[in-house]
């Protein structure tokens, strides 16, 4: 296995985009049901989902944004087999600390993109030369560019060992990591696996996980029945919402035939996701909706990126953490008290803050509140 490290560039063939027009252009759309055009009680709206698929086919300028997307510097390497696609962004600051960011579901690297500038760079920023990191942004298995699969297995373990192999490679020895939804799987069988190695793990999360208690999260003791109200209120959200996990985890072989060919399906089971979780107020524009949905279609990974659920679901150690000395920090996003009882934030944790601000994609949507909590995680861990 070659351990060389090569540039990566992108270029979607001409032919790839024209085939997405025609493809958008021949859709067949579900017959209308009279009145319930802007209407989410079934899942995404179909007068937003045609709204998008008509600028997609017609308005986006993908070679715009692939010209942008190639102005930060990317990278390739083989790991256990496996294709791993990486933007390695080197701050100019000598003594900056290495970060390992990684992205969640159903994103990519770009997610972290705005947040990258003042990250390396924050004396360009306004900021303290001492907070500035080289920023190691990898594409999950099988999503984007690192793909296609070599095999199966690819798991929250397998990717976090690979992904500090991709740090030694790197020549950092020490680093920290970070992460939310499935990012925050990483980034903690990452600090639970490699404890020597990590500097700290940050993760962060929002109310989305309200709705995951009494199955993911255990229903803490000594809720008022206000709280008890609420919490039942969030688990029937979820359970009107989670569609996608059980599908993803169980049988995602039709699914897969279908994100495969047919770019409206990429598109909805995208832009759904986005506009369900991210906060109202802070909604994920129209163009990183559609730069994402892109990079799945173009690299055909959105089986493979579903996949990761059921490898997820029948991994012989299914755990997102587990024991480990590694300092933690944790941030959390569109928040408020019963969000914070729930999920017992800040109780065993070295740094914790809470904004009710953003939602489940705070790169996205407010990253200078992102950006300003890992600086302050990692600025006390080195102080």
């Amino acid at each position: 296995m070659s351990t060389d490290i090569v540039s990566f560039r992108i270029e979607i063939p001409q032919a790839d985009l024209d085939d997405l027009r025609d493809r958008l252009a021949r859709t067949r759309s579900p017959y209308p049901v009279p009145g319930v055009g802007s209407d989410r009680d079934h899942g995404i709206a179909p007068d937003y989902l045609h709204e998008l698929a008509a600028y997609w086919a017609d308005g986006f300028d993908w070679r715009a944004h692939e010209a942008e997307l190639n102005t930060y510097p990317q990278f390739s390497t083989e790991i256990d087999g496996q294709t791993v696609h990486f933007l390695h962004l080197r701050s100019p600051e000598p003594n900056a600390t290495p970060l390992l960011l990684n992205h969640s579901y159903p994103t990519s690297f770009v997610e972290f993109l705005a947040a990258s500038g003042p990250l390396t760079d924050p004396r360009a920023h306004g900021g303290d030369p001492a907070d500035a990191f080289h920023v190691v942004i990898p594409s999950l298995p099988g999503f984007a560019f690192s793909s296609p699969l070599s095999a199966r297995g690819w798991n929250l373990e397998r990717t976090a060992l690979a992904f500090g192999e991709l740090m030694t490679r790197l020549g950092y020895e020490r680093f920290g990591v970070e992460g939310g939804d499935i990012g925050a799987g990483v980034t903690g069988r990452v600090a639970a696996l490699l404890p020597e190695r990590v500097i700290g793990a940050h993760t962060h999360g929002d109310r989305l996980q309200l709705g995951m208690a009494g199955e993911d999260l255990p229903v803490p003791d000594g809720l008022s029945a206000n709280e008890r109200a609420g919490l039942e209120a969030a688990q029937h959200r979820w359970s009107q919402m989670k569609g996608y996990r059980v599908l993803q985890s169980t049988e995602p072989n039709a699914l897969s035939a279908g994100l495969t060919d047919s770019p409206i399906l990429q598109l909805a089971w995208i832009a759904e996701k986005f506009v369900e979780w991210a906060n109202p107020t802070t909604p994920i524009s129209r163009e990183n909706v559609l730069i994402t949905a892109s990079l799945y279609w173009f690299t055909r990974t959105g089986p493979a990126a579903a996949d990761f659920y059921w490898e997820l679901a029948h991994a012989e150690n299914t755990g997102w953490g587990g024991a480990s000395g590694v300092p933690q920090g944790q941030s959390l996003f569109y928040s408020d008290p019963l969000v914070r009882k729930v999920l017992g934030a800040g109780d065993s944790v070295a740094f914790f803050r809470e904004h009710t601000e953003g939602g489940h994609f705070p790169a996205f949507e407010v990253p200078d509140l992102f950006v300003d909590d890992i600086r302050a995680f990692f600025g006390k861990l080195r102080d």
